[in-house]
C-alpha cells in the first residue's frame, strides 16, 4: 500500500529524506504548473517554485495533517503568489507553446479546419485565462491542476466556500465564453 501525502510528510519531518523525494515527485509538476500559470515569466515561476519546496522544506518539524497535504501545499503556493502580486501587481499568464499541446488526431479527423478551428480555440483560451482577475485564475487552476474541490479551494485560498464557488464559476463562464462553448 502507498503511503499518503501525509504519512510521507510526517516522515520526512521525523528525518526520512525518501519521503520528501517521494512527496515532491508526486506533486512538482502539477505545482510547476499551477505557479507558471499563474504568473507571467518562466524565471519568476522559477523562483517561486523553489521558495514553496523551501517552504515546506523548512516545516517539516512543524508539520501536522490538519487537511489534506495538498490543500496544505497549494495554500504556501497561494500566500507566495500574494506575495508576489502585492509586490509587482497582478501579471497575466504565460502559456508559452501552449498551442503545441494541441495534437490534432490522424486520419479523417485531420481535417485542416478542424486543427485551425482548435488552435484558434486554445489562442483564445489562453487569452482568456491570461484576462482573468488573479483570483478567478487561481481558482480555475486549483480545480483543474491541482483537482481541488471547491471547499479545497477555499481553504487553500483562505476564502469562504460561497467566494471559492463564485470565482471558480465566473472563471469558468468567461473561459467557455471566450472559447465559444456558451
Amino acid at each position: 500500500m502507498q503511503a499518503s501525502d501525509e504519512e510521507l510528510m510526517q516522515r520526512y519531518g521525523a528525518g526520512d529524506a525518501g519521503a520528501f523525494d517521494r512527496l515532491y515527485a508526486r506533486h512538482r509538476a502539477p505545482l510547476y504548473r499551477f505557479v507558471l500559470r499563474c504568473v507571467k515569466e518562466r524565471a519568476v515561476a522559477e523562483d517561486l517554485y523553489q521558495e514553496i519546496w523551501m517552504r515546506v522544506i523548512e516545516a517539516r518539524g512543524r508539520y501536522e495533517p490538519r487537511a489534506k497535504f495538498t490543500t496544505w501545499l497549494y495554500t504556501i503556493a497561494h500566500n507566495r503568489l500574494v506575495d508576489h502580486w502585492r509586490r509587482l501587481g497582478p501579471a497575466p499568464v504565460s502559456l508559452d507553446g501552449a498551442d503545441a499541446a494541441f495534437d490534432p488526431p490522424a486520419g479523417e479527423a485531420a481535417d485542416p479546419a478542424r486543427v485551425f478551428d482548435g488552435r484558434e480555440k486554445l489562442a483564445r483560451f489562453a487569452q482568456a485565462l491570461a484576462a482573468l482577475p488573479p483570483a478567478q485564475r487561481e481558482a480555475f487552476l486549483l480545480s483543474e491542476e491541482a483537482g481541488f474541490t471547491v471547499a479545497e479551494i477555499a481553504r487553500a485560498t483562505g476564502a469562504n466556500e460561497e467566494a471559492a464557488k463564485s470565482r471558480l464559476r465566473y472563471a469558468l463562464a468567461k473561459l467557455r465564453a471566450a472559447v465559444g462553448d456558451d
